[in-house]
């Protein structure tokens, strides 16, 4: 049997096999959920998944979950991320989860979520803020957090994406360092991260997810903030999709 997890983000596509044959792999989701879910579908069938098969169970997530349409079940975001977050810490956690569309954080006691809280209603301190920053600094988002770690913060205060895209251009305007301007929106993120995680009681052991969990310095940076360690992990922007997989396994 193989079971699979397939969590559509709003940014990228993160799959992942449980079972006979273990994979996982990230496709950029692109402006259609229903191509990459075709994409997806043909990169399983050549590592030796078929989804259509009696012997596949399939478990969906994420923002484009209904697009899934080999899927045997749907499962909210929150619940897959806080399966496949307490698989990747090993036990009770909060999860910081920093995605394209939304930044959530999930308090995880006794192997079930016990509280969250996410917000949805501006893109400022998730992924899509940074991504639009990096954009307009010309550079990568890797390249944004290798500049900011050389850089001076600068202090943008403002707490709408494209008001702060204005204070970004009004920097540049002035001649300021693409380094410091890189460490202000670092700041920016975690900061705005730091007051939702100050909204709820926090676990000792946290963990970010998402497709910047891998990054140590923005990971201290947040240490530095909350005063507890908040630990980056490589396959962090899997806890989805692993969560989900681990679902498709109960089904």
């Amino acid at each position: 049997m193989n079971y699979v997890g397939i969590d559509i983000g709003s940014t990228a596509s993160k799959v992942v096999v449980l079972g006979d044959k273990k994979t996982q792999f990230v496709l950029p989701t692109g402006w259609s959920g229903k191509e990459t879910v075709d994409e997806i579908k043909k990169r399983l069938l050549c590592d030796g998944v078929d989804v259509d098969s009696d012997d596949t169970k399939v478990v969906a997530t994420g923002y484009g979950r209904i697009s899934v349409d080999c899927a045997d079940k749907i499962v909210t975001e929150i619940t897959c991320h806080g399966k496949g977050g307490s698989e990747i810490a090993d036990g009770d956690c909060t999860i910081i989860d920093i995605g394209g569309q939304d930044t959530k954080v999930i308090i995880v006691e006794n192997n079930f979520v016990s509280d969250f809280i996410m917000n949805d209603k501006c893109s400022a301190g998730t992924g899509k803020f940074i991504e639009v920053m990096a954009n307009r600094l010309g550079v990568t988002i890797d390249e944004l957090f290798d500049m900011a770690k050389r850089g001076e913060t600068v202090k943008i205060s403002s707490l709408c994406t494209v008001f702060a895209e204005s204070e970004v251009i009004s920097f540049i305007g002035k001649g300021a360092k693409r380094e410091d301007i890189a460490a202000g929106v670092v700041d920016s993120v975690a900061s705005k991260v730091t007051t939702l995680c100050n909204k709820k009681r926090l676990s000792n052991k946290i963990i970010i997810t998402g497709g910047i969990s891998h990054n140590e310095y923005f990971a201290n940076l947040l240490s530095t903030k909350l005063k507890k360690k908040v630990e980056c992990s490589n396959y962090g922007r899997y806890a989805g999709a692993l969560g989900a997989a681990m679902l498709a396994k109960e089904l």
